[in-house]
Order: structure tokens, then C-alpha cells, then sequence
């Protein structure tokens, strides 16, 4: 049986599940095969499993698996194994496996086995050790597509959270993280704690304790009515220790105040504002403005509705001439962030954002 990441974690969270038999789950996203991993743990640990697990360092590893599949336990009704590594299985290998999978469906073998891997091409997917996993097993394709996917799988995060974010916030939180799944995963959690801290401090005790296990051993799931979150209050949670924010720097710059611009800049750099985040900002809104003066409707650039005559006013400010060079300043301030030119990084993000609020100092080089 094949599932994506996103139709087969719900059902973890909320089903019982029989765990016996082989899983693979393949994937580039670490994030995903632990999320995997904490969805399965209660499952495991409500059915008396040991859970161990076992680094695939070559080919002959999978002997150490084999072996561990056919141990049995006078403590534990069977073994949960987690198995990393991108060392495909042998012939020899891929017939135990198979064996394996079909005593599991007949309840005849009741470890579980877990093979976290790479992603796995067509052609790998059709190769013969994948078929054990398909014909008898659960094969979980821990990918994202697009970006409609990453949100939805944060979503159900969010409510773990105790959360519910307006789609203006989610815009806000997707572009503040870039579109980073373990950056966007890490600021829901920091956000639990500002706003749903009961439920936060639960949600880390479970955790504690083998991962919401219950002391009779079955799974425990928290319930909260969510707390609903609109922009101001995201905008607010994500304000740094600065005087100033990065959403203060882009007003200033669509409103074209150069003077606000440099005050906020230099605050920025006195409190130590990540040279990153500034850049991503300037960048940010430089991007929206090429693509509105290319033709482009703002809702379809994701631009709120309050700040599109902010952009418009912006636009008119700029020539073509001067927005077909911005590509190379903010290529130039992501080089002297990364200390690749000698320049100031500071100086070019001034530099930068003044040009955006329509204040030229000096010619792109």
C-alpha cells in the first residue's frame, strides 16, 4: 500500500493502527520521517513494543536487521525497528524481508520494521526490493510538491499547537520563514507558548512521557478549543527585542520615508537584527514590485489588500531602467552577508533599501 506523507499522518494521529509488518518511508524532508516516528511511538507503545533501531552502515547490515526480526523478547511483545540508511537489501535479504511481511499479515510475526530512506525515483520504485514493501507492506512517500501541501501539513501542526491562523497569517508566517517547513514547525511552537502556553506546557509533557503514552499504556490525545490568531497578532509575536521590526522597515521603504528608512536601518543594526532577515526583507518587496510594473495581479503575488496601494505607490516611484538592476544589489548584500566581498553588509542594505523607497546614493555596480 502506497500513501503520501499528507494522507497517512492524520490517520496516525487519530486511528489505531496495526504496526506490524514493513514500512518505508522515503523522503529528503528529516523533518517529516520524525514526525513519522512520534506519530507511530504511541502506537508502538501501546502494544508493548521494543523500540530499537539500527544504521544501515553497508549491505551487510541487513543481517543485523534480520537478526533482530527473528529475536524475541521475554519483557516485550515484539520489536518496533528503525532502520536509516540508503543500503539497498541483497537478493538473500529481499526473500526474508518478504517472508517477513507475509508472516506480519498472517499474524504469525508481530515485530514492525521502519526503513527511513532517501527519496526513491520510478525507477527505484520499481526495482525488486521495493516490492516486498508495496505488495505487503506500507510504502510513505514523505514529500512536498508544492507549497499548498506544506501548508496543509502545518496546519494540522498548528492544531496540535492549540492554533488557528487566518490565511493573512499564514501568508505572513510562509514568506517570515521563506517557505521553510522546520523554520515555519519551530515558530508554531514558539507561538504555542505565547498564546496557548497550557496547552504547550502538555504538549511537552507528553512528550516527556514516552511521547503520550498513558500510564496504562494506551495513547493520550490532548483537547483544546484553538486559539485563533489574525496577522496583528502574528506580526506582533514575530517583533524582535529591536525598537524597529523588518514590517516597519518595508512600510517605510513602499511609503518611500528615507528618512525613516535609515533611522530604522541603524536601529536594526544596533540591536543586532539578523542581516538575513533584512535582506530577505528589502528582497521581498523589491521581487513584488518587479512583478507588478511586469503586469501581475497583487492577489495573485499574495499581496494583502491594505498594503496594495502602498506597492502601487512604490511602483510609480520606480522606472523599469532602475528595477532591471536590483537583481545584482541584492545579490551583491547576500555576498557581503556571507563575507564573500569586502563591502559593509550593513552599508549595502542601506543602500539597498533607500533605493527601494526611491533614493538612489550611488550607481549599481
Amino acid at each position: 500500500m502506497q500513501d503520501t506523507f499528507i494522507q497517512a499522518y492524520p490517520k496516525l494521529l487519530h486511528t489505531e493502527v496495526a504496526v506490524a509488518g514493513l514500512w518505508l518511508a522515503h523522503g529528503d524532508e528529516p523533518l517529516l520521517h520524525q514526525w513519522l516516528i512520534d506519530a507511530l511511538r504511541p502506537h508502538w507503545r501501546a502494544q508493548n513494543y521494543a523500540i530499537k533501531r539500527v544504521e544501515l552502515v553497508s549491505v551487510k547490515s541487513w543481517q543485523e536487521v534480520l537478526s533482530e526480526l527473528s529475536s524475541l523478547s521475554l519483557f516485550d511483545d515484539a520489536s518496533a525497528l528503525i532502520v536509516t540508511g540508503n543500503h539497498k537489501p541483497d537478493k538473500a535479504v529481499i526473500v526474508e524481508l518478504e517472508r517477513f511481511a507475509q508472516e506480519a499479515q498472517t499474524e504469525a510475526n508481530g515485530h514492525s520494521l521502519l526503513w527511513l530512506t532517501s527519496k526513491q525515483d520510478r525507477r527505484a520504485q520499481s526495482s525488486k526490493w521495493f516490492t516486498p514493501f508495496t505488495q505487503y507492506g506500507h510504502v510513505i512517500d514523505c514529500n512536498l510538491y508544492d507549497e499548498r501541501q506544506r501548508q496543509q501539513l502545518l496546519q494540522i501542526q498548528a492544531q496540535q499547537f492549540g492554533l488557528k491562523l487566518s490565511q493573512e497569517a499564514w501568508q505572513l508566517l510562509m514568506s517570515h520563514t521563506e517557505h521553510h517547513i522546520i523554520s515555519a514547525y519551530q515558530t508554531l511552537w514558539r507561538l504555542s507558548y505565547l498564546f496557548a502556553p497550557e496547552l504547550a506546557a502538555n504538549n511537552k509533557s507528553l512528550a516527556a512521557n514516552s511521547n503520550g503514552q498513558g500510564n496504562d499504556g494506551s495513547t493520550t490525545k490532548t483537547t483544546s478549543t484553538n486559539v485563533a490568531l489574525d496577522i496583528s497578532d502574528l506580526q506582533a509575536a514575530l517583533v524582535s527585542d529591536a525598537q524597529f521590526s523588518v514590517f516597519d522597515l518595508s512600510e517605510a521603504m513602499l511609503a518611500g520615508n528615507s528618512a525613516q528608512v535609515a533611522k530604522i536601518i541603524f536601529q536594526l543594526q544596533a540591536t543586532d537584527e539578523p542581516t538575513t532577515l533584512v535582506l530577505w526583507a528589502i528582497s521581498k518587496d523589491m521581487r513584488q514590485i518587479m512583478a507588478l510594473m511586469d503586469g501581475q495581479d497583487p492577489q495573485t503575488l499574495g499581496i494583502w489588500r491594505s498594503k496594495q496601494g502602498l506597492y502601487q505607490q512604490a511602483c510609480r516611484r520606480q522606472s523599469k531602467a532602475q528595477t532591471l538592476q536590483w537583481p545584482a544589489l541584492i545579490y551583491r548584500c547576500d555576498q557581503a552577508i556571507k563575507g564573500i566581498v569586502r563591502q559593509p553588509a550593513w552599508e549595502l542594505l542601506l543602500q539597498a533599501a533607500l533605493e527601494l523607497a526611491g533614493q538612489r546614493l550611488f550607481p549599481i555596480k
